[in-house]
């Protein structure tokens, strides 16, 4: 059986999995916001803490990677993975922060479905990531994952267009049009974001199951 983490060095694992982690508890926050359980001025200090906390590990792993001869797989894999998981939170964080910028305070059935396959796709990236160091083992429980997240950004896709062409039919004013159209562009941008980390995810199953 191929692990490309060894027992004896399995920190960008660990690494690559806390980052995963962080991103799901983003999108986690984003859904309680759109639904309506808390205000995003509440939770903007958290997602704040979790955005540090996340630049911190992907820090860690680029130092890692500088400093190891021998990487257990492709350095630019690594790199675009540990990026790709850091980045994922930077959307989210920019999302709760136009909330606030707007002063969110209704919500609406696209966003809070939105924010619903927003947690269900990270679901399956930390999911993904927690099987990556066995890859051999688990690679079609790994291409699963990949697969459902193409799904979910595709129903995103779809609800992305609907809210936005009913906007442009049914609201009258434009500061309301744009501060939603903005909202919404951005979750439907951070699911976008989730498919391309996931077809990351693939392309290292590929190579190395």
């Amino acid at each position: 059986m191929f692990s490309f983490f060894t027992k004896k060095d399995t920190e960008f694992y660990d690494l690559f999995l806390a980052s995963a982690k962080y991103f799901n508890s983003s999108a986690k926050l984003i859904n309680d916001v759109m639904s309506g359980n808390n205000k995003a001025e509440a939770k903007i200090s958290d997602i704040i803490n979790i955005e540090h906390e996340a630049d911190a590990v992907n820090d860690k792993i680029i130092d890692k990677l500088n400093k190891t001869f021998i990487t257990p797989i492709d350095r630019e894999d690594i790199y675009a993975l540990a990026n790709g998981l850091d980045d994922g939170v930077d959307f989210l964080q920019g999302t709760l922060q136009r909330a606030v910028m707007y002063h969110l305070v209704d919500t609406s059935k696209a966003a809070i479905a939105l924010s619903e396959l927003l947690v269900s796709a990270t679901d399956e990236i930390l999911k993904a990531f927690s099987m990556l160091h066995e890859v051999t083992k688990h690679e079609h429980e790994i291409l699963e994952c990949t697969y459902k997240i193409s799904k979910l950004e595709s129903e995103g896709d779809r609800i992305y267009r609907e809210e936005v062409a009913y906007l442009f039919e049914h609201i009258t004013d434009p500061i309301e049009l744009i501060k939603w159209k903005d909202i919404l562009t951005y979750m439907e941008d951070t699911l976008d974001h989730c498919e391309k980390l996931s077809d990351l995810v693939r392309g290292v199953v590929m190579k190395y199951a």
